[in-house]
């Protein structure tokens, strides 16, 4: 029997945070709330509290709620002058536009959201769950290589104000791998935290201070702060293979697109007979789907009608049919920084929590050690184009945290970083856990494809056949966080995913 739980999460000093708190006797929602706000340290260029995301809770014995704490869009503001703008990204074999500026910065939810879970869910005082994150900020963490690549290639951002010059860019060079990464001021947010809770950020001084900090040339303003709210919803459920799966429900699309693929797999005559091809075809089918149904940016829900029967079954009988369809290329490419944590507690207590911070907006605010979001600059989260919703509402993002129940209770609890490869990472561990039989740890091991419009993506010690006919073949020279990262656990294992610098604890 396990005497505290099991823990994935996007870095050890993450999963040794959600450790400590498991051992001071917190649950599996003190431990994954106190565990992100340590990653907005540990792994700051994936997450942070100027963010948002979605947690999963599955309290023994209680019905599943997901906890949808995503951005928001600001009420809309025509002929703003904006501060709005692209930056080069260099990947080494490519570049890549990002949109960012004050005017890319949405609503933030991970603040109110993170406390609100644990407001309702928490066994210990907050104090004990932030201490963790405090520590982290006030002594520094030694950045590892993952983060290290991060910062070397965010650093357009990261840089862009003067006061992100001189947080990251001490001395006049740019922090990397192995050197100690401190934040005062956001162990000091922290403390504000403790004492007056979400208003500080919402409607207190921390709010005057990034409000300050957008200024005119963006969109947030005070009210858009006061009014946000985290929405509890009852997850998207559904069977594979005799297990039920508990994920994010719209208005998130990352969830209902991979319910769409996995009941493609599920309701096919030809049921476990699905090799590479019809794994990519029904990941066809739901990009089509998908550019097919959501067309109406004023219904936040429609990603859903793509599981309703008459839809479903006309895709079904494509894919059954083996029918030619028609390939796309309107996924827009977006890499989306991400991370995930996951947990078990010793009780049984499921927690799957997927946080973001986009790449950041690139103003750096020193008062609150913090850089805000740029997510009104994803593509993916705009498929409309950008700064054109016609009132405030929820983005739809593509995190997708996801618990899976067999009779007895909850087997596996996983989600992914990695933007619109979420889908395709997550859909793939359940595949191999499920279908293939394999342990959690090869599952998240095996190597991945991913279907980007027209291109399909793959890792090595994968055979692709020759009549995928119609696609751009991309092959990867090794595993990549391209691919997503993935951090799962059982009640017996627990597995970081290596892509991402992942970090798993049996304790």
């Amino acid at each position: 029997m396990l005497k505290y739980g099991t823990i994935a999460g996007g870095n050890k000093i993450t999963a040794q945070a959600a450790y400590q708190i498991l051992e001071n006797g917190g649950n599996a929602f003190d431990a994954s709330v106190g565990a992100v706000f340590t990653s907005m340290v540990a792994e700051y260029n994936l997450t942070g509290p100027g963010g948002g995301g979605a947690l999963l809770a599955c309290p023994i014995n209680k019905t599943p709620v997901l906890f949808d704490f995503f951005v928001d869009t600001p009420e809309p503001q025509p002929n703003k002058q904006l501060d709005f703008f692209n930056v080069l990204i260099d990947f080494g074999p490519s570049q890549q536009a990002f949109h960012i500026g004050k005017g890319s910065v949405a609503i933030p939810g991970n603040v109110a959201g993170l406390l609100k879970v644990h407001e309702r869910l928490g066994k210990i005082p907050l104090k004990a769950v932030l201490e963790p994150a405090i520590v982290a900020a006030k002594d520094g963490v030694i950045i590892d290589e993952a983060q290290g690549y991060l910062f070397q290639i965010l650093e357009p951002i990261l840089s862009h104000s003067k006061a992100g010059e001189k947080q990251f860019k001490p001395k006049g060079k740019l922090i990397k791998k192995g050197a100690l990464f401190q934040n005062v001021a956001f162990a000091d947010l922290l403390e504000n935290l403790i004492l007056e809770g979400a208003d500080f950020f919402y409607k207190g001084e921390g709010a005057k201070i990034i409000l300050s900090a957008i200024g005119e040339q963006g969109l947030l303003t005070k009210s858009a702060l006061e009014n946000y709210r985290v929405i509890e919803r009852f997850p998207l459920m559904s069977t594979f293979q005799g297990k039920t799966i508990f994920t994010n429900p719209a208005p998130a699309t990352g969830g209902t697109l991979i319910t769409f693929v996995l009941q493609l797999l599920e309701k096919t005559k030809q049921k476990n007979k699905w090799d590479l091809q019809t794994l990519v075809q029904a990941m066809q089918l739901a990009s089509n789907v998908r550019h097919e149904i959501c067309t109406n940016p004023n219904n936040e829900t429609q990603i859903s009608e793509i599981l309703d029967d008459k839809i479903f079954n006309r895709y079904l009988q494509y894919f059954e049919s083996n029918s030619q369809v028609s390939l796309n290329n309107l996924d827009p490419f977006s890499r989306g920084e991400t991370t995930q944590v996951s947990i078990i507690d010793k009780e049984g207590n499921a927690a799957s929590v997927t946080t973001t911070n986009g790449e950041g907006c690139g103003y750096f605010i020193s008062e609150l050690g913090l850089m805000l979001n740029n997510m009104l600059g994803e593509e993916d989260l705009n498929p409309m184009g950008f700064h054109q919703w016609p009132r405030q509402r929820r983005l739809p993002t593509m995190m997708s945290p996801t618990v899976i129940m067999g009779e007895k209770g909850v087997e596996m609890v996983l989600g992914s970083g990695g933007s619109n490869r979420i889908r395709s990472a997550i859909a793939q561990v359940i595949l191999n856990v499920i279908s293939k039989g394999m342990t959690l740890d090869e599952a998240v091991k095996a190597p991945r494809i991913h279907l980007e419009g027209n291109t399909l993506h793959y890792e090595p010690h994968i055979d692709i056949e020759n009549n995928l006919n119609g696609y751009d073949i991309h092959a990867w020279d090794k595993q990549n966080l391209f691919f997503g990262g993935v951090n799962a656990v059982t009640k017996t294992e627990a597995v970081g995913d290596a892509r991402r610098g992942g970090e798993g604890i049996v304790c």
